[in-house]
């Protein structure tokens, strides 16, 4: 059995004996894999895992949104990494009131990407979950990303394409859009995605060693897409269900944005497949902002 999952609960709840045996604690279940102690975290009523789980959520002026994000986090995350990119309204103190041991990071750079950045780095867990703060995304979905990380993927990869998945938020002229970019990706890489552009994916902290990130936009999503391939990685997509922005409005541009991942495609199509692997790690590693 696998030193980080435990399917072999049929109900966590009522497996109270069990654990009080193994030695119980508020975070988890101790238990004896093998030689191997192992703290798991109840995932569901089926599956408890051990690595934790860290979730980074990019913001600027997003505090009318964030409620709705935070209520459907799961209870046994391990952290939540707020990057706060200089907002003006009340977005840190309300993610601070929501989730009282949130890490906040300033953003010192701009865009997406450059606010991803500087999240990983700032991840103590095992496994990354990437959340948008607009409420587009239903934090329950999270479990179905760590169980297939757990069983085997190193990237699970958010699609709102594959049976089981939808969206209310694309207008038909980003549907053709994301539409055609996959389809070139999944020629020119050899991927099968059926979702190009999207911002809710999950992966092993280890990933960040295979890949380098080195945009600031929200092309970022399609770089990791094409690198986690380009790097041999186990890719699996999970069916997600995209909802409309609840308050505000997207600094999403369909037209320039779209532009700026051909220029992503297009030049990760010129570069060497070995070029990006091992230098994630130095990129991770530098300081982009203190953490409060």
């Amino acid at each position: 059995m696998s030193a980080y999952l435990r399917s072999d609960v049929p109900d966590v709840r009522a497996s109270a004996e069990t654990t009080e045996s193994a030695g119980a604690t508020e975070s988890g279940t101790e238990a004896i894999v093998g030689r191997i102690p192992a703290r798991y975290r109840p995932v569901s009523s089926h599956l408890a895992i051990a690595p934790p789980v860290s979730v980074v959520i990019p913001a600027m002026n997003e505090a009318e949104n964030l409620p709705y994000v935070f209520k459907t986090l799961p209870d046994w995350i391990h952290e939540v990494v707020l990057v706060d990119g200089n907002s003006t309204d009340d977005t840190v103190n309300v993610a601070r009131e929501l989730w009282p041991d949130v890490k906040v990071v300033p953003q010192q750079g701009r865009g997406k990407g450059d606010a991803l950045i500087s999240g990983f780095a700032a991840c103590t867990g095992d496994i990354i979950v990437m959340v948008d703060a607009d409420g587009s995304a239903d934090g329950a979905e999270i479990v179905s990303y760590v169980s297939a990380l757990v069983a085997g993927a190193d990237f699970a990869k958010g699609s709102r394409f594959a049976n089981g998945g939808g969206t209310d938020d694309m207008t038909p002229i980003r549907k053709l859009g994301n539409r055609v970019l996959c389809a070139v990706v999944n020629r020119k890489f050899g991927a099968r995605y059926t979702d190009l552009c999207y911002g809710y994916n999950a992966f092993w902290r280890h990933c960040l060693d295979k890949i380098t990130l080195d945009c600031t936009g929200f092309e970022v999503e399609t770089l990791m897409n094409i690198r986690v391939v380009k790097a041999g990685l186990r890719v699996q997509e999970i069916p997600s269900h995209e909802y409309v922005r609840i308050h505000g409005t997207s600094n999403l541009r369909a037209v320039r944005d779209g532009i700026r991942v051909l220029k992503v495609i297009l030049s990760e199509r010129r570069a060497p497949a070995g070029r990006f692997r091992g230098r994630a790690a130095l990129t991770m590693s530098t300081g982009r902002g203190e953490v409060s």
